[in-house]
């Protein structure tokens, strides 16, 4: 039997060709195929097809019921709710062959797409954007945007911590409820103040302490 740095469990089938980095975990019934290229400390849920040439980056993770086509790309610390769906082809006809059309979609570190979000494929979704359960996404999604809706249309600002950024003050600063980090919005474009978007979030921030429904109430 070969040794794995990986763990995948026995109903899962793990093609040859495939490169699975250290510390990643493939759950049931999950399908990786050839040239498909996924990084360390991965986790993917049960029910999971990732396609060739498909590139997963550090710490994604993947829950139950989601194809991955040729084409995507997702970046570090993505994380793809249950049954969230994405393409690769606009104009799909089972009669037309169109593999040599597949059109790229590019997932940027730390974005969030919810439970069962469509993302019609040709965009970005930006670095810690947050697609909200349900949505449907037809264009390109700016860092930190909040976007829901079909079409998906933003309504706000999320923090990297996931929660909700509100009113800013005369110089256009926001903080995030749980970190304290202060984030600032400029010609539509927002920044974080106090992290460099690269940087990984420090060990003491790493764990969640407030959840969302009490940021929002006002509760600590």
């Amino acid at each position: 039997m070969i040794k794995t740095e990986y763990f995948a469990h026995e109903t899962a089938v793990i093609d040859e060709g495939c490169k699975v980095g250290k510390g990643t975990k493939i759950w049931h019934f999950s399908h990786i195929m050839p040239r498909c290229v996924i990084g360390e400390n991965c986790n993917i849920g049960q029910n999971v097809v990732i396609s060739p040439e498909v590139v997963l980056g550090k710490n994604v993770k993947i829950q139950n019921n989601i194809s991955i086509y040729t084409g995507v790309i997702c970046e570090d610390d993505v994380f793809l709710g249950p049954s969230m769906v994405f393409t690769n082809i606009v104009n799909p006809r089972s009669a037309v062959i169109r593999k040599d059309q597949y059109e790229k979609t590019l997932v940027k570190k730390g974005a969030t797409i919810g439970a069962n979000a469509t993302i019609v494929c040709g965009h970005t979704i930006g670095r810690f954007a947050f697609i909200a359960a349900g949505s449907v996404v037809t264009r390109d999604i700016p860092d930190y945007a909040l976007v829901m809706g079909n079409p998906a249309k933003q309504t706000g600002w999320m923090s990297r911590h996931g929660h909700r950024l509100e009113k800013s003050d005369s110089k256009g600063i926001m903080i995030c409820p749980e970190s304290g980090y202060r984030y600032q919005e400029k010609k539509g474009t927002l920044h974080c103040l106090d992290l460099k978007e690269e940087e990984p979030l420090p060990q003491e921030l790493s764990q969640g302490k407030l959840s969302y429904r009490q940021a929002c109430s006002g509760k600590k």
